[in-house]
């Protein structure tokens, strides 16, 4: 028995540990805003955050996301970055198909809590493992740089 920390909520999983996260999260606690992508880690559709980090949830097994805060696009808009920076992806219409933009997000949330006034280089870097096949590239590095400039002044 495994106790997970999803979004907040405390849960227990009896299956698998050896199970991706991904699959857990989607199947077993209906929270389907990640996205199989290509189930190598290679394309970021599945991106959840672990304790903050940007982490595949297609590779991660559910073994290793115990005992850590797992944050998925459905809590995101709960950190003020998160809400910036899908307040950003609404503004500059970022979206297009749309299947990779949850975890387009979830990487962009990530790299602006760790480094709130990136370059474009510091966003090419971070966001280079998250494939957008309608290639809306410009425009999500518009939108970091829009949520960065929105974010409250400390």
């Amino acid at each position: 028995m495994l106790k997970l920390n999803v979004n907040g909520k405390e849960t227990v999983f009896e299956g698998d540990p050896s199970m991706p996260l991904l699959w857990f999260l989607r199947d077993e606690a209906g929270l389907t805003g990640s996205k199989f992508g290509c189930g190598m880690a290679l394309c970021g559709a599945c991106t959840v955050h672990l304790d903050g980090q940007p982490t595949r949830a297609c590779v991660t097994p559910v073994a290793a996301a115990q005992g850590r805060a797992i944050t998925t696009i459905e809590a995101v808009h709960t950190d003020p970055v998160g809400k910036n920076v899908q307040a950003a992806w609404r503004k500059l219409d970022v979206v297009q198909c749309g299947y990779c933009q949850s975890g387009q997000i979830m990487a962009a949330t990530a790299l602006l809590k760790s480094n709130p006034a990136p370059s474009d280089a510091d966003i090419d870097a971070a966001m280079s493992g998250n494939v957008c096949r309608c290639a809306t590239y410009q425009r999500i590095r518009a939108a970091i740089h829009d949520a960065a400039q929105s974010a409250p002044k400390a």
